[in-house]
């Protein structure tokens, strides 16, 4: 146990650390329902490789910050709340009239202490938490009250203009919809990112109009009450947002821009796994969400669906047109063309083509599993084989067992669902009916076309319909091919 280190004598000096840190919260803007989605989801809701695209930029806020989020939501967004009930705080703001009415509903909602707020747009999926940092430190560092991000782009339409002073301060941000012709043409664009002195804000807040072209209060005209107050505004100048393809500020307005915001995360998660290890062939025709973890020297084949928490061990195999859901696979597996969820594969097993583990099924080592064969809610051990055109449903099966073709567990009796119990070593023919709860012991066969409607006693064989039960026969002695004569 490590020893509490002694107290410096007297007259040392006293230990000088530096400033604390304000406390800051980041503030994410979600009012809008998004028309131009043409959905009665709200925009922020739609998916993004498996998950609502808020979640994204609240894990950056959460990262950036250290503290949950607050959410401005609308009653049209009134979803939002409901979803991320667990993950963020949350401020109503009674009618969508801009991003400066959004944050005045937000200041509403802040702890007293709050000394800064970061302020993220929550159709930015892939702002980078260092982002959020930086344009916080960028205004504490300058002492200035509001800091916004932006940068030079000689092609972006859409964004406001950012003017900048010749003290190199920002004198004002012009919204497009605002903007003359000649203001058209500045190239220095306001990326909606900001850090704002919240004991200013709150008084500067009021001050704010509405813009008599759109009706709505610009969050942006805070630029010029700043710099009436005599206070800086300064910019966090992006030397370059494209290194990722579109930019990591650029904002999700219609399905389109969804579908290239996934494309383009989808395709950092694939490089990201090639560099790691990982084989991936014809790449960009294979999806993985970002829960998804892959070891070292996996093989994906093209036409592959990875999503949720699905986990695969180094050495496996999926092949071409599966899909596996929430699924922990082992190590040196091959899945070929199946459809796994919630289920557990333990190493060198060999699943597919065409089968279906549903929730609940758990695979043991060295077991094979072929074409058209179904397992849900059963456990099937080390070495089983359950080779086609069978569904073993509620079921215990032990190890080296052999499921005949067209087997099935009649676990439902249309009120309850009842368990199977396989023993190990045994043999079940072909087309046979295991109508639950019945138990096969170790080592017992059941005869083909058979209907097991009671227990079979291990060594024993059941036969018929329903089955009854029979002494095993010995099998015959191989013929030598010699006279005894």
């Amino acid at each position: 146990m490590p020893k509490t280190p002694p107290s410096p004598p007297d007259g040392d000096a006293p230990v000088v650390t530096g400033p604390r840190p304000p406390r800051t919260v980041a503030v994410v803007l979600a009012a809008g329902l998004g028309t131009r989605m043409k959905s009665r989801l709200p925009k922020v809701l739609h998916p993004l490789l498996g998950r609502p695209m808020l979640a994204y930029v609240l894990d950056a806020a959460r990262e950036a910050t250290g503290e949950r989020p607050l959410v401005v939501y609308s009653p049209a967004t009134e979803q939002v709340r409901e979803v991320f009930a667990d993950e963020a705080d949350f401020a109503l703001q009674e009618e969508p009239r801009g991003t400066g009415d959004a944050v005045r509903a937000a200041l509403a909602a802040l702890p007293p202490d709050v000394e800064e707020i970061v302020v993220l747009s929550g159709d930015v999926p892939r702002v980078p938490a260092a982002y959020v940092r930086e344009v916080a430190e960028r205004r504490r560092d300058t002492a200035a009250v509001m800091c916004l991000t932006m940068m030079e782009d000689w092609s972006v339409d859409g964004y406001g203009r950012v003017v900048i002073g010749h003290d190199g301060m920002v004198e004002r941000i012009i919204e497009q919809r605002d903007a003359t012709p000649d203001e058209r043409t500045i190239r220095d664009i306001n990326l909606g990112l900001y850090a704002f002195d919240v004991a200013w804000l709150r008084a500067a807040l009021p001050r704010l109009t509405f813009s008599k072209l759109t009706g709505e209060v610009y969050l942006t005209r805070l630029v010029e009450i700043g710099r009436g107050d005599g206070r800086g505004v300064v910019a966090w100048e992006l030397l370059d947002d494209s290194e990722h393809d579109g930019g990591l500020l650029t904002g999700i307005n219609d399905r389109e821009e969804l579908a290239d915001t996934e494309n383009r995360m989808r395709n950092d998660i694939v490089d990201a796994y090639m560099r790691a290890g990982v084989s991936l062939h014809h790449p960009h025709d294979i999806y993985i969400e970002p829960t998804v973890e892959l070891a070292a020297d996996v093989e994906i084949w093209p036409h592959v669906v990875l999503r949720g928490n699905t986990r695969i061990g180094s050495g496996s195999v999926i092949r071409s047109n599966s899909e596996i859901v929430d699924s922990v696979i082992g190590e040196r597996c091959e899945i070929w063309a199946s459809v796994l969820e919630s289920a557990v594969v333990e190493d060198d097993v060999r699943v597919g083509p065409f089968s279906h583990l549903r929730p609940g099924a758990h695979i043991g080592p060295g077991v094979e599993i072929g074409n058209f064969a179904e397992v849900k809610k059963a456990r099937l051990g080390a070495r089983t084989k359950q080779h086609h055109f069978s569904y073993i449903g509620d079921a215990e099966v032990g190890s080296d067992v052999n499921i005949g073709a067209g087997t099935i567990t009649a676990n439902f009796d249309g009120t309850a669902k009842h368990v199977t119990r396989i023993g190990d070593g045994a043999f079940i023919g072909s087309d046979t009916i295991l109508r639950a709860p019945v138990t096969v012991g170790e080592g017992a066969y059941t005869g083909a076309g058979s209907v097991v409607t009671r227990d079979v006693p291990p060594g024993k064989m059941a036969i018929g319909i329903p089955a009854r039960i029979r002494e095993r026969r010995p099998k015959p002695e191989p013929s030598t091919g010699t006279d005894t004569d």
